[in-house]
């Protein structure tokens, strides 16, 4: 796989207002242009071209480094904010316990991200959502 002329690729969920504001914070924080996004609600976004289903890429945040490898959840957050200059705040976040408990809390927020956000279209516990490519469990 190529190298890709940033550190890393971020995808993220465009229809999501969380996700859309942290997004629009780290662009604005990454003045030497070191992250590319990707909105994975985008009608032109096509999973099946990164070797991922649409359904992975809505369960959690995945990134994608210069040499093709994939990194999830916190460890993308942790990337991202270092890139845009916060590592000195992101190193605490390695610390097993606080490592530990992150993690934890992250996987509790992805599986509840869309009913947090009111895009459910169901009431039960599986919180459906239609995508541009098709029905997306969360």
């Amino acid at each position: 796989m190529q190298n890709l002329c940033y550190d890393l690729e971020a995808f993220y969920d465009g229809a999501c207002p969380l996700c859309l504001r942290e997004v629009k914070l780290l662009r604005r924080l990454d003045r030497q242009n070191r992250i590319q996004f990707t909105d994975i609600s985008s009608p032109n976004f096509k999973a099946t071209e990164y070797g991922i289903t649409q359904q992975q890429f809505m369960q959690e945040m995945h990134a994608r480094l210069p040499d093709g490898s994939w990194i999830t959840g916190v460890e993308v957050f942790r990337r991202l904010y270092s890139a845009v200059g916060y590592r000195y705040l992101v190193w605490p976040s390695r610390l097993p316990g606080i490592s530990h408990g992150l993690n934890y809390l992250y996987q509790i927020f992805a599986k509840k991200r869309l009913s947090l956000t009111g895009r459910c279209q169901n009431q039960d516990s599986s919180c459906r959502i239609t995508t541009h490519k098709s029905e997306v469990n969360s």
